[in-house]
């Protein structure tokens, strides 16, 4: 008797388990009957779909996520339209926040403090590392919250969960092109334009996201069953430009405490947007490496904590 239980809860468990969908090519068959050809015909069936269990594995299931792209486009076109829904000036805000804070880094670092900017002037030098820690910050804030803002989908519609960190973490590069007019505006006022060096500029943005969706899977999963979050979060917010060198410039720390902070990638990402769009000293190769190491290890560390706490998502939440 317990047996037969105990063999239909492990079925029960067993069907539940997340799943994966794929549409692939049928083989060619051998022609059928006349009548059977006509329905297949009638059906005009180019795919079908296999349901296999979804591997565990740290990986991106690009084929999928290509499949369900309008889905990803939809939830980033709702986040756009919500962000700043019911506001006075919009999307400016997206230009006023990196402005203020700017001025604040400006008047508190660069009047009073005389924090070192190399020979770049302390305004310009302040904004383009406030607008891309500024995009950061935005990402994994977003990000980490971003299953729990969608518990409706999540518990009753199936579709890749990592659309939901991802859409999170694309939204905020809307608001970095809109401040990045600002930037070139400013660039253009100290006459302080960017080299050859710039082509490399979205690599560094591109590490930005890479760190922020890492992140941000670790955090999403946790906040799913740990509430705490949202409130730990803005405490490590407020440090992290002080660990990255947005109000300094790194060539002015100490050789040892430069490799210490090449640990954050933020740091990595500070220092090589200010050299592709300011013309900024040249971060040094090895400390890049190290933060864009560490990046790929939260990206695959996050990944592979996500996949694991997926088919708890809709449970927990």
């Amino acid at each position: 008797m317990h047996s037969s239980r105990d063999s239909a809860r492990s079925s029960a468990a067993a069907s539940i388990r997340r799943v994966a969908e794929t549409r692939v090519r049928p083989r060619p068959r051998q022609a059928e009957p006349q009548a059977d050809a006509g329905s297949a015909k009638a059906e005009g069936r180019e795919y079908v779909t296999v349901i296999r269990p979804a591997s565990r594995w740290p990986k991106l299931d690009f084929p999928e996520l290509w499949h369900y792209r309008e889905l990803l486009a939809i939830f980033i076109w709702r986040d756009l339209k919500v962000r700043y829904k019911q506001t006075v000036i919009g999307a400016g805000w997206a230009i006023f926040q990196p402005v203020i804070t700017a001025v604040v880094y400006t008047l508190v670092f660069g009047r009073f403090a005389k924090f070192p900017s190399g020979h770049l002037p302390y305004p310009l030098f302040a904004f383009a590392g406030v607008l891309a820690m500024q995009y950061f910050t935005s990402a994994m804030t977003v990000s980490s919250t971003s299953l729990v803002a969608n518990v409706g989908l999540i518990t009753k519609v199936y579709f890749p969960r990592l659309l939901v960190p991802l859409g999170a973490v694309l939204v905020p590069l809307v608001d970095f092109v809109l401040a990045l007019v600002i930037l070139v505006g400013m660039m253009a006022w100290y006459s302080t334009w960017p080299s050859a060096s710039a082509v490399f500029a979205p690599l560094f943005i591109a590490l930005a996201f890479i760190t922020a969706f890492g992140i941000g899977l670790i955090l999403s999963a946790l906040n799913v069953r740990y509430r705490d979050v949202p409130h730990i979060l803005p405490v490590f917010m407020q440090v992290l430009p002080f660990l990255s060198g947005v109000p300094f410039a790194l060539d002015g720390v100490p050789l040892k405490w430069q490799w210490l902070l090449a640990l954050n990638p933020m740091t990595a990402v500070i220092s090589g947007w200010r050299w592709t769009m300011l013309g900024g000293p040249q971060p040094v190769v090895g400390q890049v490496a190290l933060g864009v190491g560490v990046a790929l290890l939260l990206l695959i560390g996050g990944l592979a904590f996500f996949r694991s706490s997926e088919p708890r998502f809709a449970d927990t939440i």
